[in-house]
């Protein structure tokens, strides 16, 4: 294949350098061959439209496009060979019309495209023949002593419009950024008419081939929906960087070799302005998501000014090294940013550089339980490429400022000079354009103080966490015969509903829809005899890593960090399963998201039995992260656990349909039809995406409301139907959603709820004060999360 870019390309550039005996056209017989090609080329675009438009179908603007482009490119190539010193339709030329042809097709279904639904086998099909062409004229060319320079040029002009033609069918689907792809060979030409130098003849480079043919093979790919859509777009954006690099290394060689002393000036002042707003744009940047607006950087940032000053005063290596350094700080500041941004946007708080890097692997872990492992390393390794070039590019701006800064001292005096002067003043007044960003900067040199200073807040916080892990425990001497006998004969199930937070009832623009469900199932479950109690508790965690919930709802002790749990899980702490454990019931955990066996949960919780997705018995679809809907988790619970004559069971159940990125959901089915789960087979293909709801603020909400409302009716329904008497139910979140729901800054309180039947429960836990109901209140008592188990002990137990 030739490239697309270059004025000698591929097969017909390269057989240019070192040509064979070149047989001169027959002059005798040049008009007639151009005649019949000018001829035949009309006649087979119209011929060929015809076949597209009865196999595949084609409108009116299929074949007005189809038309314009055969005959343009039938006129382009006639008119070429006329004026050229060999006017004569060659052998390549044939190969090379052939194309032109099939190219036509390509457009005319294209530009069908944009009013209905066209053919992609036939879109497919005409692009993968006109592609392999493009071997084959360059081997027409030599093996028949015919090679020129203009067959070259006319093949690669046809190479680039077919890809401009497939970029702009797949950027349909992927978006606009595809077409940067079929654009850059005329960005290029036409940079080659405003500035000469652009426009000189390139030496070949094979490279340049291999590019080529990758943005051809990839879009007919993307295009032809063989692919899922992450997997393509990550496909063509990967051809984009190597076209991107290829590009580059091409205008590198040519401003080298033709570019005049006026446009180096320029190019030099152009990576100069470009060094300054890089390292002035990660000096000044929030760590916030919310927080990043173009206000935010209408700042001065007093570490960019420190770097300039440094860099007039040292001698030349020392000043390198300064500035390396400075680069290289800069740079790993600007990945703590992230983080932050990350965190914050995740669980609502800064990233901690000595407790938070074991939170990477869960999250990494559940990105790849939504998207695939595949995807997920790919998506893994385009991100550490991308941070070493953004570190790499922040070095090289330091570098780059401060020699500048040093060759030209007086001029940089002097805005150094007038910069601290502006930057005093603003800090004087306390000048800022945005709340939270003053115009005086020293957001840097801040982020750094307030990493030293949370990383001490955490060791301290840690020494008391671990005097209290280690410390006397009254209520595990509470003895057995005295433990939890208000609940004695009792199935007791702790239900942890993921992303139950306060969002999901109060002050949003789908809590009003929840509302109405839980006063719904409220009103159903009193209607069956059943009473209903809640109240609001402080979760440690947010929008994530739930297990941080369940063991500080399990031991008692607040747990907000891997830390933390992995300490808490080393140790002999007593659970609220141990209690129950010693009480004489029987203790499960059922957690259908696990894909592998948990050893903590027998180690530490101490369950006598754990069901993981593999253990249930499903045989229906995955719903994205959720390996099955909660009405099978809840209905096979019965199943395996709650059989007649059962021993008492105390579960943990956790419950995931309501977990990110809430799409595709089930929904409910008659409770005797669940069976193995295969009634489910038809639902995620009649819901959403979840790539299509991921990024959508709006759809993201309207989906996390939806999801809350079918969990809390597969739950409450779940009691109507087993219509146990001695059953008890806690139903709890676990977290707040993610900011992309919950807003910036929402607390951390998610509702908690307990459902009875017998009227002794209540009589025991009178003093909570909770509220009758599922849906607490503003004024339902609050508790921390690490508060319940005692409380919970104390009210049901007797010492």
């Amino acid at each position: 294949m030739r490239t697309i870019r270059t004025i000698q390309p591929a097969d017909e550039a390269q057989a240019s350098l070192a040509p064979p005996a070149t047989r001169p056209a027959d002059n005798g017989t040049p008009l007639p061959t151009i005649r019949l090609a000018t001829i035949l080329g009309m006649l087979a675009t119209a011929a060929l439209l015809g076949v597209v438009s009865a196999t595949a179908g084609l409108g009116v603007a299929g074949w007005i496009a189809g038309l314009a482009t055969g005959s343009a490119a039938v006129a382009l190539l006639v008119t070429a060979r006329m004026r050229s010193d060999q006017p004569a339709i060659l052998p390549a030329d044939w190969v090379t019309l052939t194309r032109t042809l099939l190219i036509a097709g390509v457009a005319g279904l294209v530009a069908d495209s944009f009013g209905r639904p066209v053919s992609i086998t036939a879109l497919v099909a005409l692009s993968s023949v006109a592609l392999a062409l493009d071997a084959v004229d360059g081997q027409v060319a030599r093996r028949t002593g015919t090679v020129t320079p203009l067959g070259a040029r006319i093949d690669g002009e046809v190479d680039a419009f077919l890809i401009l033609l497939l970029s702009i069918a797949v950027s349909q689907d992927y978006g606009g950024w595809v077409l940067v792809i079929g654009a850059a060979r005329y960005v290029l030409l036409l940079a080659g008419w405003l500035i000469p130098w652009l426009a000189a003849p390139l030496p070949f480079r094979y490279w340049r081939k291999v590019v080529a043919a990758v943005q051809g093979i990839v879009l007919t790919v993307a295009a032809s929906g063989e692919v899922d859509r992450l997997t393509g777009m990550i496909a063509v954006g990967a051809a984009l960087l190597l076209l991107a690099e290829s590009f580059g290394r091409d205008v590198i060689w040519l401003y080298r070799t033709g570019a005049g002393p006026r446009t180096r000036r320029a190019l030099r002042l152009a990576i100069m302005v470009l060094s300054v707003v890089l390292v002035w744009g990660v000096l000044v940047a929030p760590d916030r998501l919310y927080q990043l607006t173009p206000a935010a950087f209408a700042s001065i940032p007093v570490e960019g000014l420190g770097l300039v000053a440094i860099a007039l005063v040292l001698p030349a290596w020392p000043r390198r090294i300064v500035a390396a350094v400075a680069g290289i700080l800069f740079g790993l500041l600007t990945l703590f940013k992230l983080l932050n941004m990350a965190f914050y946007a995740e669980i609502d708080r800064a990233f901690n550089p000595v407790l938070d890097w074991g939170d990477l692997s869960p999250a990494i872990g559940v990105v790849r339980d939504t998207i695939g492992t595949t995807r997920t390393n790919i998506a893994l390794a385009a991100l550490l490429i991308g941070l070493v070039l953004v570190i790499g590019a922040i070095t090289a701006s330091a570098i780059h400022v401060s020699t500048v800064a040093a060759r030209h001292r007086r001029p940089a005096v002097r805005a150094l000079a007038g910069l601290t002067a502006v930057w005093a003043l603003c800090a004087g007044l306390s000048l800022r354009f945005v709340p939270g960003s003053p115009v005086a900067s020293t957001s840097t040199a801040g982020l750094v103080v307030a990493q030293v200073r949370d990383t001490q807040v955490a060791l301290r916080d840690q020494r008391q966490f671990e005097q209290a892990l280690n410390g006397s425990d009254p209520e595990a001497s509470i003895p057995a015969s005295g433990l939890l006998t208000g609940l004695r004969g009792k199935d007791v199930i702790f239900a942890v509903v993921e992303s139950y937070g306060q969002v999901a009832v109060q002050g949003t623009d789908f809590s009003a829809g929840v509302d109405a469900s839980l006063r719904g199932d409220t009103a159903s479950l009193a209607r069956a005899g059943w009473s209903t109690r809640s109240a609001w508790i402080t979760s440690p965690t947010f929008g994530g890593i739930s297990w941080f919930a369940h063991s500080t709802l399990q031991s008692g002790l607040w747990v907000d960090s891997e830390q933390r749990y992995a300490e808490l899980t080393a140790s002999h702490r007593f659970t609220l399963s141990d209690a129950f454990d010693k009480a004489g019931w029987r203790t499960v955990y059922d957690a259908p998201a696990d894909n592998r066996y948990w050893p903590t949960g027998a180690s530490f919780y101490h369950f006598d039995q754990q069901y993981d997705r593999y253990q249930v018995g499903y045989r229906g679809p995955r719903f994205s992260y959720a390996s099955m809907p909660d009405q099978y988790t809840l209905a096979e619970f019965q199943r395996l656990e709650l059989k007649p004559g059962h021993k008492p069971v105390m579960a943990q159940i956790v419950t995931v349909s309501s977990h990110t990125p809430w799409a595709p959901l089930p929904v409910m089915v008659p409770w005797n039809k669940v069976g193995d789960g295969s009634i489910f087979d038809p639902m995620p293909a009649r819901g959403e995406n979840p790539l299509s709801v991921l990024g959508s603020a709006s759809k993201e909400r309207q989906a996390f409301g939806t999801s809350i409302q079918y969990s809390l009716q597969a739950l409450t329904s779940w009691v109507t139907e087993l219509n146990d008497p001695n059953l008890v139910l806690i139903l709890l979140g676990d977290e707040q959603p993610g900011t992309s729901v919950s807003g910036n800054e929402a607390s951390h309180e998610v509702p908690i709820s307990i459902v009875a039947r017998d009227p002794s429960v209540f009589r025991q836990i009178a003093s909570w004060r909770w509220q009758a109901g599922l849906l607490p209140g503003p004024s339902a008592p609050l508790e921390p999360m690490n508060a319940f188990r005692n409380q919970f002990l104390n009210a049901f137990s007797t010492r």
